[in-house]
């Protein structure tokens, strides 16, 4: 062969290998991605993050090859409005979902005007770029199972799913998706398995109904606590452990069906619980409130080859969760720009996080007015470093009043690092650093003025 016919099959070559790589590196390079929810767990229940008695080895595992933020936060402690930010990579104020459900208050519960309303919140989703639509136009499909409040699995843009949604029978918060994990994980499982067949990557949105109430445990599980602590603590510790044995089975397909080393596993809580040790609900200073039993979750990266194990000390939030999921696809950002941090790079490099604060806000479990989300306000809050400061409003609390602890209405500052528990208000002392971080709150979340609202003086 001469010279230029070298030249022309080398070249041939070339144009053979560029055109194969261009069909196949698109697939290879896209990840599995599955989202494990806790639901109604409070941030140091597990065993890695330093828990006397309750047992997590699966999700202890899962740290272990994780990059963990032990300091990991939710924007909103509630259930409904911290899944809505999950799936749109907006704060409440901006998604509309600002409680689980309208206020009875202004109409009859399942009314025609209550049902309205039931949709007119369901339908804010319409305006948003959701996750699985955008890991869709990457080929992904997705898979919702668990809680879902936003109607049809579909109106999510999700490919596949269990919950049929309202206006269905069941279908305020997740109707046949709600059985996952309680009894078995065989749709997860077939979801995985139609997705290995048909080649391509997926997105799970594996959202138990665990460890929520009812807290009816296998006796397997009750009876390793049931002999050392009240049986309303009791129960709670074991349903940890029940959600803790699903996440291992669910890990444990990955690696079986040999994609665990191409997926990307995120795992983070919906909002914080402090069971009451007298009855079947959740303490003072937990889910729905601003305080750490309410707010902080421990958030894990896990995505094996590509993400080195370590524990990071910087503030995270769960509004980072929807850039770094669609930078990791290799997706396009929304049409409606999200406040969240893309951390895919720090975690890869080690780089740290600049980001030196992050907000939240508390509103009512229900929402008192569809089109004004400052009616339900209850709290705004901020964390720099070592301080946290909340700010306390008075928005309508229906027939939850007493979960909400705002006997302190005036500002309230702790320093996290000596005061973990927040026992101490240091507002009065620190008014400079007060009346600065209010000043950050407000730029970050303008509220208006309306009667309605008072901040507390």
């Amino acid at each position: 062969m001469n010279m230029q016919n070298r030249f022309r099959f080398s070249t041939l070559l070339l144009i053979v290998a560029s055109s194969l790589l261009v069909s196949v590196a698109p697939a290879a390079d896209k990840p599995n991605i599955v989202l494990l929810l806790s639901d109604d767990q409070a941030w140091n229940d597990y065993s890695f993050m330093g828990h006397p008695h309750v047992r997590t080895p699966h999700i202890d595992k899962l740290a272990s090859e994780s990059v963990v933020f032990p300091r990991g936060y939710v924007p909103t402690a509630l259930c409904r409005p911290s899944l809505m930010t999950l799936a749109t990579g907006h704060y409440a104020h901006r998604h509309g979902v600002t409680g689980n459900d309208p206020s009875p208050k202004y109409a009859e519960r399942d009314s025609p005007l209550y049902n309205a309303r039931r949709a007119q919140l369901i339908s804010y989703i319409d305006e948003f770029d959701t996750l699985p639509e955008l890991l869709g136009e990457q080929g992904y499909l997705s898979h919702q199972s668990g809680k879902w409040w936003e109607g049809n699995y579909t109106r999510g843009g999700f490919t596949h799913g269990m919950t049929r949604g309202f206006p269905q029978p069941g279908g305020r918060h997740g109707d046949d998706g709600l059985k996952i994990g309680r009894e078995g994980l065989k749709e997860c499982f077939d979801f995985i398995d139609l997705a290995v067949e048909e080649d391509k990557p997926f997105y799970m949105w594996y959202a138990a109904f665990l460890p929520h109430t009812p807290h009816n445990p296998p006796a397997r599980l009750l009876d390793k606590y049931k002999d050392d602590h009240p049986l309303t603590i009791a129960k709670y510790y074991a349903m940890i452990e029940w959600w803790d044995e699903t996440c291992g089975d669910l890990v444990g397909y990955l690696e079986t069906k040999g994609i665990r080393e191409n997926t990307l596993i995120v795992y983070v809580g919906d909002n914080g619980w402090i069971q009451h040790p007298e009855r079947n609900g959740y303490d003072a200073r937990s889910k729905q409130t601003p305080y750490e039993g309410g707010i902080r979750q421990p958030t894990l990266y896990s995505w094996p080859g590509t993400l080195k194990p370590e524990f990071r000390d910087e503030l995270v939030s769960s509004i980072d969760i929807f850039p770094t999921t669609l930078a990791a696809a290799g997706a396009r950002q929304p049409s409606i720009p999200v406040p969240g941090l893309n951390l895919l790079d720090h975690m890869k490099s080690g780089s740290k996080i600049e980001r030196k604060t992050i907000y939240g806000e508390s509103f009512a479990h229900d929402v008192a007015d569809i089109e004004n989300p400052e009616a339900s306000l209850l709290f705004r809050w901020c964390i720099e470093g070592k301080w946290k400061l909340l700010l306390t409003y008075d928005g309508e609390v229906n027939r939850y009043k007493t979960t909400h602890p705002r006997d302190e209405k005036r500002p309230q500052l702790f320093d996290l690092i000596a005061d973990p528990h927040e026992k101490t208000n240091l507002a009065g002392k620190h008014p400079r650093v007060v009346a600065r971080m209010a000043k950050m709150i407000e730029d970050w979340y303008p509220v208006k003025e309306r009667k309605v609202l008072t901040v507390y003086k």
